[in-house]
């Protein structure tokens, strides 16, 4: 057991990186937040065929994305939130189930709007298990151990992403697209077993009442409003249906910052936006995330709209990321641990912007080694040098009472970045109606959505230069043991506190 403030016990134990539990809880966490990484590049390889089967237009397809990515985001503040009060093994758990039976939904969905209609419950999943995987590790692994750790986290749930194309493509032309959100069945419930039997317990024990609802609310009518209208304003125009949602979103939006300010029980405790390192860690990850979100998806329409690529081969053209990833993810998570993470975060964006323009050479008559292979592995090791290093430093820079809600805020920037990116690029890009079907305007837009999208990351690695490179070694000084209260006599003390206390 460890004491937190005012002597609260919170009941879970330190595990040492190298033994079989740490092994075993590392490794639930992987599939657990992997899956829900899978599947979500699973996903735009099966694109082209959903659109194909169903009908859809480029509305349609973003929303099919951006209906998960919006539920995802809206909720994971408050999902965090639900694991610090009750329990962060038992709400990873429940998340888990809940996007299983979601994939399922997916996968029997005969309209597009239906499919929407169960991607956005997939991303009410997807909001309760992916914060629950980093809060785990943070607050149980010993503090020397935890940048390893997630660096392996990382490496491996980034290798699920990766390897996501490559098997979105064998579902895909093996038997239907529907196979890429049956697979999360199978794969769910094994991880809810690992939990169960691995995985211990963790909550702050001080925390009472109920979380903060309405701001949930309140952020989730802003994202829904402001997606909503850069969805279909390229079709619609400015119609009074899409002036109305962008004026809701955006009222929405402010009335969050608001309540977050001023209310009573905020989701996020202002007081973790006066750590600088903290708010520039988090503004490189929205725009690490906008890139990666707009780029992911439109690779594989361009590969296999204009390049002739069959979804197998769409898929393993991506296959440099993976092998990058599994190398240098977890030796990329130490380094920044030893030396500090302000160069990795600096160097990594400016890598995957150069990436993004070595893939403008991805264009019709192109061979993979000349057009796909130079970007994708320039992009691969901007993906290897920033992901451990930034999650790490956005979680170190927070105390760890609010490890929790660090893992969310996190979590909710780089799917906001993604949604954002998902509803915006296409018309930035001139992608509009069935025109990803046209190799033509499919290969321009491409090459106009790549500049945007370097351009951001680029910003990002700049940002970076103003964080601190030793974030990672150090403890805050309310986090230091303060010891048991007086009548204890017996329990000893194992380190800082690792609950979470949002409100006082």
């Amino acid at each position: 057991m460890r004491w937190g403030d005012n002597g609260a016990v919170v009941t879970t134990e330190v595990i040492v990186w190298g033994t079989p539990r740490a092994k075993a809880v590392l490794a639930t966490t992987i599939v657990g937040s992997g899956m829900a990484m899978l599947d979500s590049t699973i996903v735009n390889v099966a694109l082209p065929r959903i659109g194909e089967e169903l009908g859809a237009s480029v509305a349609g397809l973003q929303w099919i994305l951006d209906g998960y990515l919006l539920s995802l985001a809206a909720l994971i503040l408050v999902a965090g939130s639900l694991g610090d009060r009750y329990g962060r093994r038992r709400m990873f758990t429940f998340g888990v189930l809940w996007f299983g039976a979601a994939s399922l939904l997916c996968g029997l969905a005969p309209t597009t709007e239906l499919l929407v209609a169960a991607r956005i419950l997939q991303g009410v999943g997807g909001a309760l298990l992916t914060p629950g995987s980093l809060a785990i590790l943070q607050s149980t692994f010993a503090r020397e151990d935890r940048s390893r750790a997630i660096g392996s986290w990382s490496g491996l749930g980034g290798i699920a992403s990766a390897v996501g194309p490559l098997a979105g493509g064998l579902l895909v032309q093996a038997g239907s697209w529907r196979l890429a959100f049956l697979i999360n069945v199978p794969i769910a419930v094994v991880c809810v077993w690992m939990a169960r039997r691995f995985v211990p317990e963790s909550r702050d024990e001080t925390l009472t009442g109920h979380p903060n609802i309405l701001s949930s609310a309140v952020g989730a009518v802003g994202l829904a409003g402001v997606t909503g209208a850069l969805v279909e304003a390229p079709a619609r125009g400015l119609d009074p249906l899409v002036v109305g949602a962008g004026a809701v979103g955006v009222a929405g939006l402010v009335a969050f910052g608001v309540l977050q300010v001023r209310g009573h029980k905020p989701l996020v405790p202002p007081s973790l936006f006066a750590n600088r390192t903290f708010v520039l860690a988090n503004a490189l990850t929205f725009l690490m995330y906008a890139a990666l979100g707009g780029v992911l998806v439109l690779v594989i329409l361009q590969l296999q709209t204009s390049l002739h690529y069959s979804p197998t081969a769409a898929g393993l053209a991506g296959l440099p990321i993976t092998v990058i990833m599994l190398v240098l993810s977890a030796r990329s998570g130490r380094l920044a641990q030893r030396v500090g993470p302000r160069v990795q975060l600096v160097v990594g964006p400016l890598l995957v912007g150069t990436g993004m323009l070595l893939l403008r050479n991805a264009e019709p008559g192109a061979t993979y080694l000349t057009g796909v292979l130079p970007g994708i592995t320039v992009f691969g090791l901007g993906l290897a040098t920033v992901v451990a290093p930034v999650t790490a430093t956005v979680l170190a820079a927070a105390p760890d009472r609010y490890a929790g809600v660090a893992s969310g805020v996190n979590n909710a920037v780089a799917r906001t970045g993604s949604l954002v990116a998902v509803a915006a690029l296409p018309a930035v890009a001139g992608l509009t109606g069935k025109g990803y079907a046209d190799p033509v305007v499919m290969t321009a837009g491409w090459q106009k959505a790549l500049l945007v999208c370097a351009a951001a990351a680029a910003v990002g690695g700049l940002l970076a230069l103003g964080t601190d490179n030793g974030v990672l070694n150090e403890v805050a000084p309310e986090d230091r043991p303060q010891g048991p209260p007086a009548d204890c006599h017996s329990c000893g003390v194992e380190g800082p506190p690792t609950h979470v206390r949002l409100a006082r």
